[in-house]
């Protein structure tokens, strides 16, 4: 059964596998569009320190790019802050930045921001943040080399060196938060507005 109950296509402003995985285990139909937008740039201008707030500010301007290019389409924009205290985390550049990081989280308690935004013809009709705090184990040096020998390339394409339903998870000795939020997309509001809207039949 077609669970999308839209004139038009669904689309996601995004071509995370993680986020697009979401949705298809979610029974949802949807087109993938990369949102060009400069995010650093955007981040910057805004001058924004709050984690929570550079998050939303972002699936905002990722789901508005791609909606005023889709008239008629309900398009969602997310995105993603590590912040641990004040400190904002990016994603590495490569292995050594992505030792330091790690350096930097281990034993520790951080906490990820994942916000949502959908936009309809350039406006944006719904928003949410959800988070969840992540607190890795204590790690020694041996240990943090054969995490990063193992996960390879993939530790440069997510904030924090890790993904969590991959390698990374063996980073972790307490998660609170679900597990939506800590793969990026607040999936369970995303989708009470979808039924408001009468978009989704179930």
């Amino acid at each position: 059964m077609a669970l999308w109950r839209g004139k038009t296509p669904f689309i996601l402003a995004s071509q995370s596998g993680a986020r697009k995985m979401l949705l298809a285990n979610a029974g949802l139909e949807f087109e993938a569009v990369t949102a060009d937008i400069d995010e650093r740039g955007i981040q910057a201008a805004s001058k924004l320190s709050n984690p929570r707030e550079i998050a939303l500010l972002l699936a905002r301007e990722k789901a508005k790019a791609v909606s005023v290019q889709r008239p008629g389409s309900h398009v969602i924009g997310a995105d993603q802050t590590l912040a641990l205290g004040n400190r904002l985390f990016n994603k590495p550049a490569g292995r050594a930045q992505a030792l330091a990081q790690l350096h930097d989280l281990v034993g520790n308690t951080h906490e990820l921001n994942s916000a949502v935004a959908v936009a309809h013809d350039g406006k944006i009709v719904f928003e949410d943040v959800s988070v969840a705090r992540m607190t890795m184990r204590p790690l020694s040096e041996a240990e943090l080399s054969a995490y990063l020998d193992a996960a390879g390339d993939a530790v440069t394409t997510s904030v924090g060196a890790y993904q969590l339903e991959g390698l990374g998870v063996h980073l972790f000795e307490r998660i609170e938060g679900d597990h939506f939020t800590v793969l990026g997309l607040p999936l369970l509001p995303l989708l009470a507005f979808l039924r408001r809207e009468q978009l989704i039949a179930v």
